[in-house]
């Protein structure tokens, strides 16, 4: 069929795992066109030549590319290569990062149209319009934003490779009622749902066909709340049906919203099916007020307290370093609050300058200097300099592999202690200034690494124990210098069945070590100490 293909619709994704939902959309509205287009995903990191070379194979006429700011940079070099090897194809760009300021980008110039927005009805009246020999004579084209009950659903497009080994990405709505500075969703105005019955008729067709991984990508999952309970109740009507087939499903959720109807759901879920998302950014209302985040912070934690503690949910919470009017101090409080609170991950992000989100607009004001390149972190502000940044960088990038990781459940609390961040922060300082690095790290180092700078703080033997302990609850194979590792705990680091994720799996196995199901309760009373570890 290669030879029939006239359009190709391509991009780089993160990981092999990931999947464009984008193309899939496009694809699935294609119309007539459809049999004569092509998916083809490739990983960032193949080389540019390696891509040009096979989505040029069959010589398709129109070549689609779903830029992001993850991918601009080597999809810039892809484009070149085209308009060298092959001028007579129409390169077609579309996504985020080519939806805005599109005049000053190097990728744009070099394309021959960009579709900004939606893209379903614009690029298929587009592409009839090239494969009929009459381009329109415009270069930049807005994309048309139907009612979501015209479009054709794009999961029929997930191949049956994608439904064993891949993530499946789904979207109830589209849009998002919020202002927030930092996201491309404040140029949103209002939330799209797309129709219930249908959408659960998707869900049910892909259940079907083997897929076991859910991940919804709306912004504002718990929005429209009788919408949560029917798509929230499709899934645990799968689990209660055959509790052997485990299901797991991903949501992003807004944390001051759970009405009581729908946290009676989410603690039906048993463990290892269900991951929630918490946007929590920051805990300092003047920041908020800055960034046009509306978020009631008691509500905020009072309902992560309760979610831990009644619910079985995997909570991944977000923090953002360098936003506008915040310090470290004022970063600190709020990463020691939500430590307390004891999601099993708090995902601290570097503040990025988005195109075409609002907060280019005060970077005059607070001094926010962001890096020219890809994907735009922050460099400093009015209230952290470019040393601290680095710092606060690094930080990240050790807390992810340390924090997040479900490695480490036992040394965590004595690395964090009363103050988390102070102490982790301080970590992050000599680790780094010892490697010189805080990435391409062995796990052995980071054993290495912690058990030195705790034992030089006094803690030889309780942290030696502990790192022991945790280095043979992951699986690791290798041998660490200050101790022979037990084997008696096992290997935990293995997937559940196919639905949970091996992180996720991890700190499933801590969470069953350190709290008995029905006594969940207790941590709403703990102290600092025990809560930042459950």
């Amino acid at each position: 069929m290669t030879e029939n293909i006239q359009i190709v619709l391509a991009t780089l994704n993160a990981r092999y795992a990931h999947t464009s939902l984008a193309l899939r959309a496009l694809r699935a509205n294609l119309g007539e066109l459809r049999e004569v287009c092509a998916l083809r995903e490739l990983v960032i990191g193949v080389s540019p030549e390696t891509a040009v070379e096979q989505w040029l194979a069959g010589r398709p006429r129109l070549v689609a590319l779903s830029v992001s700011v993850w991918n601009v940079v080597p999809l810039t070099r892809v484009v070149e290569l085209i308009k060298q090897r092959a001028p007579e194809v129409v390169v077609v760009l579309g996504g985020p990062e080519v939806s805005h300021e599109v005049e000053s980008q190097a990728i744009c110039a070099l394309a021959d149209h960009v579709v900004t927005g939606w893209g379903e009805v614009t690029f298929a009246r587009l592409a009839r319009a090239i494969l009929a020999g009459a381009p329109p004579t415009e270069k930049v084209l807005a994309g048309e934003q139907p009612p979501l009950d015209r479009l054709a659903f794009p999961y029929a497009e997930y191949s049956d490779e994608d439904l064993r080994q891949r993530r499946l990405y789904v979207e109830a709505s589209r849009g998002c009622p919020f202002r927030c500075a930092f996201c491309l969703s404040a140029l949103d105005r209002g939330v799209w749902p797309f129709p219930t019955e249908p959408l659960l008729a998707e869900l049910q067709r892909l259940h079907a066909r083997g897929a076991r991984r859910f991940t919804f990508v709306d912004r504002t999952f718990n929005l429209a709340i009788e919408r949560a309970e029917s798509i929230l109740g499709f899934f645990l009507g799968l689990l209660r049906a055959r509790p052997d087939d485990p299901v797991f499903v991903h949501v992003e959720l807004i944390p001051d919203h759970l009405p009581e109807r729908l946290k009676a759901l989410l603690a039906a879920f048993p463990p290892g099916s269900l991951q929630l998302e918490i946007g929590v950014q920051t805990f300092n209302p003047e920041v908020q007020a800055l960034i046009s985040r509306r978020q009631d912070n008691a509500l905020t934690e009072a309902n992560l307290r309760w979610l831990r503690a009644q619910t079985a949910a995997h909570l991944h919470a977000d923090l953002i370093i360098g936003l506008p009017g915040e310090d470290l101090d004022s970063f600190a409080a709020g990463f020691d609050r939500l430590v307390r609170l004891g999601p099993q991950e708090i995902q601290v992000g570097i503040l990025k300058r988005l195109r075409g989100a609002p907060i280019h607009r005060q970077s005059a004001r607070f001094d926010l200097r962001f890096s020219p390149d890809p994907p735009y972190g922050v460099r400093s502000t009015d209230h952290i300099d470019p040393a601290t940044m680095e710092r606060l960088t690094h930080f990240a990038r050790f807390w992810d592999r340390v924090g997040n990781s479900g490695r480490f459940s036992r040394t965590l609390p004595i690395l964090l202690g009363d103050s988390p961040c102070a102490r982790l922060l301080t970590w992050s300082d000599w680790l780094h200034a010892r490697l010189g690095r805080s990435h391409a790290i062995p796990l052995e180092t980071l054993y290495e690494g912690l058990y030195e700078w705790l034992a030089a703080r006094g803690d030889a033997e309780m942290a030696g124990a502990a790192l022991l302990a945790d280095y043979a609850a992951s699986g690791a194979r290798g041998r660490l210098s200050f101790g022979a590792t037990p084997s008696s705990l096992g290997s935990r680091d293995s997937a559940n069945g196919v639905a949970t994720p091996r992180r996720q799996v991890r700190h499933l196995s801590r969470d069953a070590a350190l709290i008995d199901r029905e006594s969940r309760h207790q941590v709403e009373t703990m102290e600092p100490e025990t809560a930042a570890i459950v």
